[in-house]
């Protein structure tokens, strides 16, 4: 046997070999040597080494990554302990995205960019030391992390046939992110949680953007019902805006909505809730984005995860107690809401599941899979592959985004296979890795399981019940709904667009059969959806997706007021907090 593996080795070697000779001997083709000098760190260090290459220079190239057609290429390796000066190779071996390998660029001029993407080292509580990129403010976003290094982009002739190292050295540095500003009426509060820092062997914070209604000094009595707001890392407290349009401001092009002048269309809409939420008859609450990056992700997903740590607990029994304390809150499940579109709406309905006692009820719009038997259009407990449909005679690739009209513009493999050259282990911070991280147990490596292969999509069925168990909403509330029913009558709503760009209103669809078929008590809910609407659409039947996203802030009130009115204790205060001014 040992015999037959070395000879199966020479032959592969000797395929290898032939694959880079050439009449003139050995071509090693065209490599990339990226380093950076000691001025920027005397200090090895860790992270994703990556190369971006684009055909113009409308942007740098380390911008022009995504998964639509336009996108540019680039290519990635991990790197430990890189010293100041030593060279990090990217040759013909390397991934890269959407081209597989240098050896496929045509030849021809084009603009380079080398960018290191910087990792922590952290020392977990369960045992495992891992590596991974630490949110500095920005985010999770690799081309925006203050701290990373990268390169001056060059405009060069390229060949890969020629044998030619190209060395890029990473000359410049992402500056820190200043802090946003507090407002009258937009609070930015931190906390150090102790249950996160516990988990990463290292302080970690939560905080919020806070909106304050009018009034909130001079009504020292009132006590306030809290929602929150759920979705991807806020800067700071967006879609509210005291001052009119900028009339000065150059019109934009929304290619999504296509639209003209969208960024002034978006400052007038927040304007326009400035002066409904400080009108005379609005009612007077307390909302809040969380803000939770982390090593993963530009939010938790704010549950207990295997990989995250207790960020469930810690939003819901450290930071929201401090911020319902801070700014005289009610503090009770019956004056708690929360809501949130895409990410947050599947974290507005998983915090609603999780801490049913906690929240009086939850607006879910285009939430991501809420039931894995369509985690997208894949079925993760019988699919074999996600990236094939499953066939004996041809390959059909499985969509992964489609426009309105069905157009198709990434599959799920160029989706995940960009992840996969932006990190390994599920290191780059983008969509198909956060849930790995968020819903997997822990691999032997100290990373997230994969439920798939990232190169192949082949599906390991016992993630996908680790997966089922733990964090398929609809089969939980399934399973539970003995326990649940009676503490979610009435406090589930879910909206989803019949066109979602992402497949997410099949998981809706199959989440509805479970409600309506329930007894015992009947969930008492809403799900409806927008005919043709794509992502995002949050139950406005009467405007566009465009102008109904601006609105999220307002859409739920008179819902959460009748909810309020319905099913408040005896005795709750019902009016300190409807003051006029």
């Amino acid at each position: 046997m040992n015999g037959l593996m070395t000879f199966i080795a020479l032959l592969v070697g000797a395929g290898a070999l032939a694959a880079q000779t050439t009449a003139g001997g050995i071509d090693r083709g065209l490599r990339f040597a990226i380093s950076f000098p000691l001025e920027h760190s005397r200090v090895p260090l860790d992270g994703r080494m990556l190369l971006a290459i684009s055909r113009n220079d409308d942007v740098e190239p380390r911008f022009q990554i995504n998964d639509g057609p336009d996108t540019q290429l680039i290519f990635g390796i991990d790197v430990d302990g890189l010293e100041p000066g030593e060279d990090a190779v990217i040759d013909q071996t390397v991934l890269g995205y959407p081209l597989k390998s240098l050896a496929e660029i045509p030849p021809g001029y084009y603009w380079i960019q080398g960018l290191l993407h910087r990792y922590e080292t952290f020392h977990r509580s369960d045992g495992f030391t891992v590596k991974l990129p630490m949110d500095r403010g920005e985010g999770q976003r690799f081309n925006h992390a203050p701290g990373n290094l990268f390169s001056t982009p060059r405009r060069l002739y390229i060949d890969p046939s020629a044998d030619r190292t190209i060395d890029v050295s990473l000359d410049q540095e992402i500056p820190p992110i200043p802090p946003p500003q507090d407002t009258p009426y937009v609070k930015h509060v931190k906390i150090t949680s102790t249950l996160l820092s516990a988990f990463w062997g290292r302080p970690i914070q939560l905080g919020a953007c806070v909106l304050l209604p009018l009034g909130f000094d001079e009504h020292p009595e009132a006590r306030y019902p809290l929602i929150v707001n759920h979705g991807h890392f806020p800067s700071t407290f967006t879609g509210f805006r005291p001052t009119p349009p900028d009339p000065d401001l150059e019109p934009d092009y929304s290619e999504r909505f296509r639209l003209a002048g969208y960024n002034r269309i978006q400052q007038a809409y927040a304007h326009t809730f400035y002066k409904e939420w400080t009108g005379p008859d609005f009612p007077r609450m307390v909302i809040i984005k969380v803000q939770h990056a982390n090593p993963f992700y530009d939010d938790s997903y704010a549950v207990n995860s295997a990989n995250l740590g207790p960020y469930g607990d810690a939003i819901m029994r450290e930071l929201i107690p401090f911020i319902e304390k801070k700014f005289r809150c009610i503090g009770a499940g019956w004056a708690r809401f929360t809501y949130g579109g895409s990410t947050g709406g599947w974290e507005a309905l998983a915090v609603q599941i999780m801490y049913p006692d906690e929240f009086n009820g939850c607006f879910v719009a285009c939430p991501d899979p809420i039931d894995f038997r369509a985690y997208t259009i894949v079925n993760i407990y019988q699919d074999t592959n996600a990236y094939y449909v499953d066939e004996q005679w041809k390959r059909t690739p499985r969509p992964g985004r489609r426009d309105y009209l069905g157009h198709v513009s990434a599959t799920l493999e160029q989706v995940n296979h960009r992840e996969l050259v932006l990190g390994s282990r599920s290191r780059s911070g983008d969509q198909w890795d956060i849930w790995e991280a968020v819903y997997s147990p822990v691999g032997a490596d100290g990373y997230p399981k994969r439920i798939w292969d990232k190169r192949t999509g082949e599906i390991d069925r016992s993630v996908a019940e680790y997966w089922r168990e733990n964090y398929d909403l609809r089969f939980i509330l399934q399973r539970d709904w003995k326990v649940l029913g009676p503490k979610l009558k009435g406090k589930i709503h879910i909206y989803c667009g019949t066109m979602d760009n992402y497949y997410l209103n099949n998981a809706v669809s199959l989440m509805e059969e479970f409600l309506q078929s329930t007894t015992d008590p009947y969930y008492n809910g809403e799900v409806e959806y927008g005919h043709g609407a794509e992502h995002c659409w949050n139950g406005d039947h009467e405007r566009p997706n465009a102008i109904s996203r601006l609105r999220y802030h307002q859409m739920y009130v008179d819902k959460i007021l009748k909810r309020i009115e319905e099913t408040a204790p005896p005795g709750a205060d019902l009016t300190s907090w409807r003051y006029q001014r």
